[in-house]
């Protein structure tokens, strides 16, 4: 039997252990480090972090390439050091951060050394696989993770999660499926668990029909009905892709047999997870959508913090309404489910062919069936050149990232020519 999520602890304790935790009384600052500050995810955990400065000592803070949008939220929240990625745009960071006495770096190096800074508590919100070596990094010393970039246990999750488990790492999950999940694991023990269901709004495409999402824009797909989120995420809703993606998130964080993970399409996004005991009772975590719920569970886990998300008013909800996800119309989950089933450098595949397709739709070249259709020919041709092998470093994750995007790159023109 596999180790059930006891990786994510240093004390080595389950899932449901750790969410029944007593808390304890905060002496000092938590000193924390975002990464991926300018995004969603970081956006929202800077408001948290403004709303109560005397908590938290901000080490450092990170982006892509927005130095002028980085340099402010450094000076906001009194980052240590800032680091853009883009080392173009260290300059314009700088000369923004100029007089402050905020230390300015740039390059990929300097995003691990930020990662690697002595803050407990760090937030892993860089989007996509490029996120992977910084977060790493900071599991590698041993720090508290708030897990936003599921592109990590997509792309090498047996790799993190034994990282984790060696180097005594706690990764406290973001997505809120996943954190409702952590949450109402709580009520029982891991050893009664019978499976995990995980909601899903159902994107802007719910009630389309087959020939009317064929022929979506990326303008229609960009219109999530209930959450602000980026467009790689947004148009990974639309797919379904990104239930799909977390599907596999959740096989690693909680140790679960793919057949122990379900997804339900439920529209209002009020549960956004359910745990279900061998006794029948199911136990669900239910809340407003709004991201800075579960980045305020564990920015101050194991504790609680006042959050500004709308409280949840149920007689003003009325009524809360669930369908099964249809894999006719939205065939990226079932493409998903067969990556996390082969297990293996799949998952990988996947993830890398989808960052490309998505892309490619949002720049107008294929169709929005192109994105999961090139996704399958991808994992396809992996799979006939034998690329689906379980990756054992870092490294060889990276590798089979690379190749995996060279291969849906050239798969392109007749996924286009196919999705017009």
């Amino acid at each position: 039997m596999p180790q059930r999520a006891a990786c994510w602890y240093g004390e080595r304790m389950t899932p449901a252990q750790l969410a029944r935790s007593t808390p304890q009384p905060a002496t000092t600052p938590r000193s924390i480090t975002i990464l991926g500050a300018t995004g969603s995810v970081g956006v929202s955990t800077v408001d948290l972090i403004k709303r109560e400065p005397d908590r938290y000592r901000v080490e450092a803070v990170s982006a892509r390439r927005n130095a002028a949008a980085l340099a402010q939220i450094a000076r906001d929240i009194g980052a240590q050091v800032a680091v853009v990625a883009d080392p173009d745009c260290y300059n314009e960071l700088k000369a923004a951060l100029s007089g402050s006495g905020i230390e300015a770096a740039a390059g990929e190096g300097a995003l691990v050394e930020a990662a690697q800074r002595p803050a407990d508590w760090v937030m892993a919100a860089i989007s996509g696989a490029a996120g992977l070596k910084s977060a790493l990094a900071a599991i590698e010393r041993g720090a508290t993770v708030a897990l936003a970039n599921k592109e990590c246990l997509v792309c090498a999750g047996a790799l993190f999660m034994r990282c984790a488990a060696s180097a005594g790492a706690t990764v406290l999950p973001v997505d809120s499926e996943h954190n409702a999940v952590f949450q109402a694991l709580g009520a029982g023990r891991r050893e009664d668990v019978k499976r995990v269901i995980l909601t899903a709004s159902g994107g802007p495409f719910r009630t389309w029909t087959l020939e009317q999402i064929k022929a979506a824009t990326p303008e229609q797909a960009l219109r999530h009905p209930n959450w602000v989120m980026g467009p790689k995420i947004t148009i990974d809703s639309a797919t379904m892709m990104n239930k799909g993606l977390e599907l596999i998130e959740a096989h690693h964080l909680f140790a679960l047999k793919p057949d122990e993970i379900d997804v339900l399409v439920h529209p209002q996004s009020v549960i956004h997870g359910m745990v279900e005991f061998r006794d029948g009772s199911v136990v669900a975590q239910m809340g407003s959508p709004d991201m800075r719920t579960p980045i305020a569970h564990c920015l101050a886990w194991p504790r609680r913090i006042d959050a500004p998300a709308p409280r949840l008013d149920l007689a003003q909800v009325r009524e809360l309404t669930f369908e099964e996800a249809d894999t006719v119309r939205f065939p990226a989950l079932a493409l998903a489910r067969q990556a996390m089933a082969a297990g293996g450098a799949a998952p990988t595949v996947l993830n890398a062919a989808d960052e490309i397709a998505v892309a490619e739709f949002i720049a107008g070249r294929i169709g929005f069936q192109g994105i999961a259709a090139l996704v399958e020919a991808t994992l396809e041709a992996a799979s006939g050149r034998g690329l689906l092998t379980e990756p054992g470093s870092l490294d060889a994750a990276l590798g089979v990232d690379h190749i995996a995007r060279s291969m849906a790159l050239a798969l392109l023109p007749e996924i286009a020519l196919k999705s017009s």
